[in-house]
């Protein structure tokens, strides 16, 4: 059943994945590309115009420009009159309300106030005369109006001008003509004092103290507030009839001539003229062509890349993980190019285009990652203003990022990389502005700055590589290097429980990454693998040689094929242990392929001689496999054997080490180990001549050192 699927998943799955994911990329591709059609005039402020003659194809006007359209909204606010509305029902229930509480004070404090229980006048008492007084006080101050200013108007001069809706009636009011709560309690005050006819001293003082007990600020409310929808609809209103245009180009006029300098009022025009190309094509039938050819554009462009990997990277192809890699990260930085869309001053320059071969040589190789940068280049180049100089800039570029980040095992790699990006940015546009202008002039040193901000942007690519690792599986150099650290938990453990082990993991990691360097290889890789291949061990440490102490072993007391099978355990056990510390796959690889096939000799030999007369089970002194698979488990699976085989020599002489390494690598191709693997007869003849000069020096001819004769 499980055959059938994988046979089913290598047939459809596949196929029908890769088909959709690039089907996928085309249509954000496409999506994301700026509509603009066959409008796609270059131009920039202060040079020379570089095409032919521009008409006007038809009537258009000249829009203003977003600062020219800000300036007119900030004057308009500031003109804008506020819209504030009178409550002509708050003065009778303000004086209602006073009535109702003066009689109760004075019902219950009229003893402390006996001369104002007397006769003003024949028919009126003091308590009369001050409450018809206060009254009226409080009727003109809520017509004159207590205001409540907003709180970004609170500081408003008394010269604040304003609309005061009275019921059907708008008129205009300056702040001086109104009260506000804080100067309407001093109003409200001295009003009562002038109109209350009162002269007499002792009369005089009991009313004011009477007056100040009455609490008159509990009276004062503001009865004129701003009506918000009354007044955002008139500022609404206002700025609805600021125009957008400040002009109007006739059609066939004449906008620009080649080679004429670009002010800004042409700026403008050309501006004027994108847009209102852009908003007639938006509603034609021609759009769809244009989104039709875009289309068909972009799809060629994919279908490159198709080719591209199909033919050169077939390892590529046939991984669904890493044709979602390469479109996710194109698309990323299309994504980011067209934020030019949406910014009119958007600086372009700024956007790292180089993580992209970066990133992509540190997980597949040099050729993809260039052919992946200058297709990326030619997509983003829609979104620029002059495609020419932007592909002619972005291409060297991608190139010095590669060869300047060939190897990232260290940080200080990625900020060398940024130094040498920002380098090439400035003199490849310092090179353009000589041969364009003929003159330093007029050099823009923003885009210096640009650059520079380019390259602190390629920072990123130390996260971004991390992120990647995680959600695809790749390895980059820099994980490599923390996995081959003594210091990594599993390591610490091994070199504490076998350290026989141990030491020949480290002596395998050193033979086979000289042999990586030879062969062009992935050294880091080949370390790691070694530092990790033989943990399995650990599960019984003592059933291996270069464990055992005192001449202890265990496998004397048990059969040749007990023996064999503890032995070829180590591989299973190692995989559990790697899982349990979630290695990754490209690890493991290592652990399950660095013996291939092979049989346990010793064993195996063993049994054949003590049992002439019988015939041995294969299987039960062989090795699972697979057999290595890259070019880097080859050289591992040589290393290994040779490492331990050399521990046997009796002799290191330099024929006999020549001897032993002949040996060891004839015996495994003859076992066809190396038939899956991408390595060559030359290659494998280079790994020999490594080998035997690395155990020359390792095994070299020392002198003995003579004693101190003592005198006779």
């Amino acid at each position: 059943m499980l055959e059938r699927f994988s046979k089913f998943k290598s047939k459809f799955y596949k196929p029908f994945a890769r088909i959709l994911l690039f089907l996928i990329s085309i249509v954000i591709v496409t999506y994301l590309l700026p509509k603009t059609g066959k409008f796609a005039y270059e131009y920039q402020n202060g040079t020379p115009w570089k095409h032919q003659t521009l008409i006007a194809p038809f009537d258009f006007p000249i829009y203003k420009t977003q600062a020219e359209l800000n300036a007119e909204i900030s004057a308009a606010n500031t003109l804008h009159r506020h819209y504030f509305e009178m409550d002509t029902l708050l003065s009778s229930n303000i004086t209602k309300r006073f009535a109702e509480d003066y009689q109760k004070f004075v019902t219950e404090n009229s003893s402390d106030y006996e001369l104002l229980q007397n006769f003003y006048s024949q028919d009126t008492t003091y308590y009369s005369l001050i409450k018809s007084t206060i009254i009226k006080s409080l009727e003109d101050l809520y017509s004159t109006g207590i205001i409540l200013l907003p709180e970004a108007n609170i500081d408003a001069p008394p010269s604040f001008e304003l609309m005061l809706i009275k019921g059907a009636y708008v008129e205009p009011y300056e702040l001086s003509e109104l009260e506000q709560r804080t100067s309407a309690y001093k109003m409200l005050v001295n009003n009562i004092v002038a109109d209350l006819p009162v002269k007499e001293d002792d009369i005089i003082a009991v009313v004011s103290n009477f007056i100040n007990a009455l609490q008159l600020n509990k009276y004062i409310e503001a009865n004129i507030v701003l009506n918000e929808t009354r007044d955002n609809a008139e500022l609404a209103k206002l700025k609805n009839n600021i125009s957008l245009s400040s002009g109007r180009v006739l059609a066939s006029q004449r906008i620009i001539d080649q080679g004429e300098i670009v002010t800004s009022e042409i700026e403008q025009i050309i501006d004027s003229l994108r847009r209102k190309y852009e908003a007639n094509i938006t509603s034609d039938t021609d759009y769809y062509f244009i989104l039709a050819g875009q289309f068909l554009l972009i799809a060629l462009m994919y279908v490159a890349i198709y080719l591209f990997l199909f033919y050169f990277r077939r390892d590529v192809y046939q991984s669904i993980s890493s044709i979602s890699f390469i479109l996710l990260i194109t698309i990323l930085m299309v994504a980011f190019a067209s934020l030019q869309q949406f910014f009119v001053h958007f600086p372009f320059y700024i956007i790292p285009f180089a993580i992209l071969p970066i990133i992509i040589r540190t997980f597949l190789d040099s050729r993809l990652a260039f052919f992946m940068h200058v297709i990326t280049i030619l997509i983003c180049a829609f979104f620029a203003q002059n495609s020419f100089e932007f592909v002619f800039i972005q291409i060297p570029v991608g190139l010095v990022a590669m060869f300047s980040l060939f190897r990232m095992s260290r940080r200080s790699h990625i900020v060398r990389a940024a130094m040498f990006i920002i380098i090439t940015y400035s003199l490849i546009y310092t090179s353009l502005v000589l041969w364009q202008e003929g003159t330093l002039k007029n050099v823009n040193l923003l885009m210096y700055a640009y650059f520079a901000v380019n390259g602190v942007m390629l920072l990123m690519v130390y996260p971004l590589i991390w992120i990647f690792e995680k959600l695809f599986g790749f390895l980059s150099d820099v994980t490599l290097i923390e996995l081959a650290d003594t210091n990594h938990p599993i390591l610490r453990e091994m070199a504490e429980a076998t350290p026989g082990t141990f030491q020949h993991s480290i002596q395998v990691g050193n033979l086979a990454q000289e042999v990586a360097y030879k062969l062009d290889a992935n050294p880091a890789l080949v370390r790691a693998g070694a530092m990790y291949h033989d943990i399995g061990k650990m599960a019984s440490p003592m059933f291996f040689t270069e464990n055992q102490a005192g001449g202890l072993n265990p496998h004397s007391e048990l059969d040749f094929e007990e023996s064999a099978r503890i032995v070829i355990n180590h591989i299973d056990n190692g995989v559990k242990l790697a899982q349990k510390h979630n290695l990754p796959s490209q690890i493991i690889d290592f652990i399950t392929t660095h013996q291939g096939t092979t049989k346990t000799r010793y064993f195996y030999n063993s049994y054949i001689n003590q049992n002439p007369e019988k015939t041995p089970d294969i299987s039960a002194f062989s090795y699972p496999g697979p057999t290595p698979f890259s070019k880097e488990t080859a050289i591992l699976m040589m290393a290994d054997s040779i490492e331990a085989a050399s521990r046997s020599l009796k002799q290191y002489s330099d024929d006999e080490i020549d001897k032993l390494v002949e040996k060891i690598i004839n015996i495994q191709m003859d076992e066809d180990q190396f038939i899956n693997a991408p390595i060559t007869f030359k290659e494998i003849s280079q790994a020999k001549e490594v080998f035997k000069n690395k155990l020359k020096n390792i095994y070299h001819a020392r002198i003995e050192y003579p004693d101190i004769k003592k005198k006779k």
